[in-house]
């Protein structure tokens, strides 16, 4: 039970939009309480002032319409002056999301998200594998957004893998797509004719070309969505796949990952179900693909230049 709180009457509702609801720069807040409480387990007037540099009074507000919520499991710890969450909290205001958290980790471990920005304000220790340092232009990049919402066409310079100076090319964006390392432009390529993948780190000096002629519907690749059926491999022994099975997400015998034909090639390369299972051993194989006949069937050749 939550000790010591005090709930919201009318005069406390400035909070509140028009429509009833909060504000957002209240919701924030609020959300700011209910993490902490959810993944560190308590909270106090100092977490707000620290985080949104809002006033103590303000801070205080912010709590009362939380606890207004009537959350169960909230305990007010009056040694620490801190609202302490016990094992049976529950969040009121959205599910506890781990992989946001997880994602803000990641964000902070490569310098994109400053510690004291993320959802709790505070990391704890952590560290990551290193990725090479993929540069991508600002002004290329914002180029290549403005193409995309005008359905233009881009003359630019890029760097193929086939010719040894980068070469000018006019292509047209439509969509942008990670393959897991690298961000590409999903562009119509007038010298190939087809529409095909271009690493963003490659292109350079671009301009806008025109409109493109083109249609983005035109790209059935990247229209056409392949399911890839995937389950532990069949040589592992049975504790083996089982942990495989919880890495995975796969629940019962199998698991279904949907992609974009257009990226099929990298989602096979990058779990490992690029070659045939029997060229690794299945602690290094981990997964297998069960309908393989059918994906080998739906292949495109790779599409990026």
């Amino acid at each position: 039970m939550v000790n010591e709180t005090k709930r919201i009457g009318p005069s406390e509702s400035r909070g509140r939009d028009p429509d009833g609801g909060f504000r957002w720069s209240v919701e924030r807040r609020l959300a700011f309480i209910e993490e902490r409480l959810f993944w560190l387990g308590e909270t106090n007037r100092a977490d707000l002032v620290r985080q949104f540099g809002v006033s103590l009074g303000q801070a205080s507000a912010d709590i009362a319409r939380y606890l207004a919520l009537a959350p169960q499991g909230l305990a007010y710890d009056k040694s620490a002056k801190r609202y302490v969450a016990g094992d049976d909290f529950k969040p009121v205001l959205s599910p506890p999301d781990a992989n946001r958290l997880l994602g803000e980790l990641q964000l902070v471990e490569r310098g994109i998200l400053p510690a004291d920005e993320t959802t709790l304000g505070t990391t704890p220790s952590f560290a990551a594998t290193p990725l090479p340092e993929r540069t991508i232009d600002a002004f290329v990049l914002r180029l290549v957004l403005r193409a995309i919402r005008a359905g233009a066409a881009l003359d630019t310079f890029y760097q193929s893998m086939s010719r040894p100076e980068a070469v000018r090319r006019t292509i047209e964006p439509h969509a942008l797509a990670h393959d897991g390392f690298r961000w590409h432009a999903r562009a119509f390529d007038r010298e190939s004719g087809a529409f095909r993948d271009f690493v963003l780190g490659r292109l350079s000096k671009p301009r806008l070309a025109g409109q493109a002629r083109a249609r983005p519907e035109d790209d059935v690749d990247w229209r056409t969505f392949i399911t890839l059926q995937i389950a532990p491999h069949p040589g592992l022994t049975p504790a083996q796949a089982k942990a495989i099975a919880i890495d995975y997400g796969i629940r019962g015998r199998s698991a279904a990952l949907k992609v974009r034909r257009a990226l099929l090639f990298y989602a096979l390369r990058r779990l490992g179900l690029d070659v045939a299972p029997e060229s690794r051993r299945p602690n290094e194989q981990h997964i297998v693909l069960l309908n393989r006949a059918d994906i080998e069937a739906a292949t495109v050749s790779r599409s990026e230049t």
